[in-house]
């Protein structure tokens, strides 16, 4: 419960995100259509994140409503800048990608039944063609008023948007480098040495292994099943979103392989219906340092290819950490230190591997154990509350330490344990 609507809110979604200043509340009635609009600005935070409501339903694909805020937004901001001489008459106007950088919104819309219309079935993205007008109208009257009484925070905003421009330019460039990488992948897929390509061309059926080295992608490379599976093997370190600027993002080797690979653009320009795999497995080794790796991939798939995660085509494989060997030369596997205690104490004249890292399995191992469809467990990767999400990618992930700090001790317990633990042990009773 928000006891102060909207703007209790947006602070606390932005709890974590140092805030530029106090949440700007904008409200009115246009064309019977009552709209209320909260809007504030956080340092250090390079994506935007609306949320836009309907009768106080969630209209997770937009519409018209959030058309309108967008365009208001973006004629506020320039006619303000052009007024106040921060563009000059030469300079391009900004566009909206600028000055919806580090913006959190919440628009909520009441309209009448007699007018609401949706499209599609699902009822989440807003048709009504009443609602852009109304929402245009208010939020650019309104929020022109506030930039003219608060100029200090307005100045701010608008060069933070200049500044947004300017980096976007640079990342235009970062991205043409990505359509090149693209180019040269789709006319020989594994022409890099990186994408090892699936023979079948049906996104439904096929998967991406995303997978931790090259000793890992060899055992994957052989091991998988080449009709549907495609492996992609990372060499170098994967970048954190949540820090990086944009056009430092798009440098990483890594970031630019995956994109390729995968097929269906980024960030605004994400297209799910071109990607290439319904299945984009991350397949690290089952140690911090793989864990590590999980985290900055979701980070990124969270920030700039968040409808993957939405549609449900993300997934964790789950690799075995212990290789169990019978006497009679029966191998089975345990998936944590308790499943394996379980199956000590059941059995006698036994051997133990410890797996350090997916490189350490054969072929044979990989397949059975983590790459067959009817064998393997998958993790698949979902959104259940997205301001709870966003909050902490952001503590967990970003560049404040004070925060981070916080939520570690509070959440994690520091204590010695006694895990069962073995490399190779031999088992003999």
């Amino acid at each position: 419960m928000f006891y102060d609507g909207i703007s209790e809110f947006i602070k606390d979604i932005n709890r974590n995100k140092q805030p530029v200043h106090e949440p700007i509340y904008l409200e009115g009635n246009h064309l019977n259509i009552q709209v209320e609009c909260a809007l504030q600005y956080c340092q250090k935070t390079y994506s935007e994140n609306i949320m836009s409501f309907v009768n106080n339903i969630r209209t997770r694909d937009g519409g018209t409503h959030e058309t309108g805020l967008k365009s208001a937004l973006t004629k506020a901001f320039n006619d303000y800048a052009r007024m106040r001489g921060l563009l000059k008459e030469k300079d391009p106007n900004l566009e909206g990608i600028d000055v919806r950088e580090g913006l959190t919104a919440v628009l909520s819309v009441r309209i009448s039944e007699n007018i609401l219309q949706f499209e599609g079935q699902t009822k989440n993205k807003l048709g009504t063609a009443d609602a852009k007008t109304a929402v245009e109208t208010i939020v650019t009257e309104k929020l022109k008023f506030f930039l003219a009484e608060k100029g200090e925070i307005a100045n701010t905003l608008v060069q933070n948007a200049i500044r947004a421009f300017r980096a976007r330019e640079a990342a235009r460039k970062a991205r043409e480098e990505v359509r090149a990488l693209k180019q040269k992948i789709t006319k020989t897929a594994d022409l890099s040495g990186k994408l090892i390509p699936v023979q079948e061309r049906n996104p439904k059926t096929n998967e991406l292994f995303i997978v931790e080295g090259d000793s890992a992608g060899g055992s994957a490379k052989l091991g998988r099943d080449r009709r549907f599976q495609a492996i992609l093997p990372l060499r170098g370190k994967v970048i954190n979103a949540e820090k990086a600027k944009p056009d430092e993002l798009l440098k990483n080797e890594e970031i630019m392989s995956i994109i390729s690979a995968i097929g269906a653009g980024y960030g605004r320009d994400l297209n799910v219906a071109r990607t290439n795999y319904q299945k984009i497995i991350i397949m690290t080794d089952a140690d911090t340092d793989g864990a590590h790796i999980q985290v900055l991939l979701l980070t990124f798939f969270f920030r700039y290819m968040r409808e993957l995660i939405e549609q449900g085509y993300v997934y964790l494989a789950l690799p075995p950490l212990y290789k169990i060997t019978h006497r009679n030369g029966r191998t089975e596997y345990a998936w944590s230190d308790e499943e394996l205690k379980e199956k000590v104490a059941a059995y006698k004249n036994i051997s133990i591997q410890r797996f350090k890292g997916l490189g350490e399995m054969n072929s044979d191992q990989l397949w059975e154990t983590t790459m067959n469809p009817e064998t393997r467990t998958l993790i698949k990767v979902n959104i259940e509350d997205f301001s709870e999400t966003d909050q902490k990618i952001n503590v967990l992930m970003g560049d404040e330490v004070s925060p981070r700090r916080e939520w570690i001790e509070n959440n994690v317990v520091f204590e010695d344990t006694d895990n069962f633990t073995l490399e190779e042990v031999e088992i003999n009773e």
